[in-house]
């Protein structure tokens, strides 16, 4: 301890309450008003970046809460001058759950940097980085900062040999930094030690470490990272810190200054802005949007491997079926069914499809007796490649003599801009209006066309004219 007191080193902190904080803990509620007041004092607490966009944000904007995205972005950014703003994409996914064009990525991606993102942290479900190839390119062609991400996940292939191999490849690719991203919280600290130490000896890129508080570890596993040599941790402001969010910022700075680091973070105006917060999430308390189960601590998340979210997603489904009393039966068909699948890291949208699919096979007695079209498309390759083969039984089994995929898959989707441009010219007018629509359609036109035209969703009444 006495050698950690003596020693200086810079640690920086990317404050997510913005993005995944909220995202976490109340599905993403939290509305542009609530945090316009508090965005300059934000500005000023040293942090080395603010997650402000991506993830669910862009779905919650338009479903939730009658806003548009791009105009939070917007505002975000005239009211924080000197703090990076981050966002999280899903690699050709963007922020949808589907391949798109690669025009449509590019165009997204250009249109994101132009209204004020500077760092994109850029993953893809399956580490396929034939998924990410367009989106880092476009991020270096538009100035931004291209942060290449581990989906970070364990099984037979996954090791430090196999994280080793990918940071390198995205250093090739023109990765600025590197994030390790565990989306589930089952990073211990023995491991995020091993891992980033071995990272740190490979590549000169500056290394972010992610988790989730929903096993209990996280705080731990943050200091580890520290002490290996990690350059910036994700926390959240503590009102929405813990549960399925992050570790609380104020916290680890103090723990973090106390053991000689240097975080930049100044804590009289981190206490401010918890200020804000807090009565932002009493609100979301009282409404009921804040559900008591995500802030639970989740030990099965260490043994099963299985994210906090996707565990109160399978009980919801089995009480649906009323088959509560298969649980414990899902929880270990989950592993199998992972294997089956090659190991997917548990990530959106590979952690609803396994976890759908090990319900089925416990529910209906018999393994892919019962299998949903998203798997099927999983193992013809229309996500990407797996990390390890498929076998030739389970790939017979799902999908019979079906033809797979062994290209990129975006290679084979048609350029989509202008088609797009073409459905919404009564309605969009800008690029990002277009957008908008090309990720969400049923979302984006109702909205758009009111955006436009206030009264467009008025009835037209019927009018009885009494002639003198």
């Amino acid at each position: 301890m006495m050698e950690l007191m003596k020693m200086t080193k810079k640690i920086r902190f990317m404050e997510t309450v913005l993005r995944d904080g909220h995202q976490s803990l109340v599905a993403t509620r939290m509305s542009t008003p609530e945090m316009l007041p508090i965005l300059k004092k934000m500005d000023e607490a040293g942090y080395d970046a603010l997650e402000v966009w991506g993830g669910a944000t862009f779905d919650a904007c338009l479903r939730y809460l009658n806003e548009d995205p791009w105009e939070r972005l917007r505002t975000i950014r005239s009211e924080v001058k000197h703090t990076k703003l981050q966002m999280l994409l899903r690699g050709q996914n963007l922020l949808g759950y589907k391949h798109y064009p690669d025009d449509v990525v590019e165009s997204f991606i250009r249109k994101a940097i132009e209204n004020g993102i500077d760092v994109i942290r850029v993953f893809d479900a399956l580490n396929d980085l034939r998924n990410l190839k367009t989106s880092f390119k476009a991020i270096k062609k538009y100035g931004g900062h291209c942060q290449g991400t581990i989906s970070y996940t364990t099984s037979e292939v996954h090791n430090n040999d196999y994280y080793l191999k990918l940071v390198a490849q995205m250093e090739t690719m023109g990765a600025d930094s590197i994030c390790i991203k565990d989306m589930a919280g089952i990073l211990t600290p023995k491991t995020v030690f091993e891992l980033v130490s071995a990272l740190k000896k490979s590549t000169v890129l500056p290394i972010h470490v992610h988790t989730h508080c929903t096993s209990g570890i996280a705080e731990m596993t943050y200091l580890m990272a520290a002490q290996a040599g990690a350059d910036g941790i994700d926390c959240a402001i503590s009102p929405f810190s813990g549960g399925t969010s992050q570790p609380a910022t104020e916290s680890m700075a103090i723990a973090l200054e106390e053991m000689g680091y240097d975080t930049g973070l100044d804590l009289e105006v981190l206490k401010e802005i918890a200020d804000h917060f807090r009565p932002i999430k009493e609100d979301f308390r009282s409404k009921g949007l804040l559900n008591p189960k995500v802030m639970d601590v989740e030990p099965n998340t260490l043994l099963y491997q299985v994210p906090g979210g996707m565990l109160s997603n399978l009980l919801s489904q089995l009480k649906e079926a009323h088959q509560e009393d298969k649980y414990e039966a899902v929880l270990k068909e989950i592993p199998a069914v992972r294997k089956d699948m090659g190991y997917p890291p548990l990530v959106t949208p590979l952690s609803q499809m396994v976890g759908t699919q090990a319900v089925m096979n416990v529910v209906s007695g018999e393994r892919y007796k019962m299998v949903p079209k998203e798997i099927k498309d999983y193992v013809k390759g229309s996500y990407g490649k797996s990390p390890a083969p498929l076998s030739e039984e389970i790939k017979q089994k799902i999908i019979g003599d079906e033809e797979t995929c062994t290209v990129r898959p975006a290679d084979l989707i048609e350029p989509g801009m202008a088609a797009f441009k073409k459905e919404t010219e009564a309605y969009a007018e800008t690029t990002e209006d277009v957008l908008t629509y090309a990720l969400f359609p049923n979302l984006a036109e109702p909205f758009l066309r009111k955006k436009k035209d206030p009264f467009y969703d008025v009835p037209i009444q019927n009018v009885t004219i009494i002639l003198p």
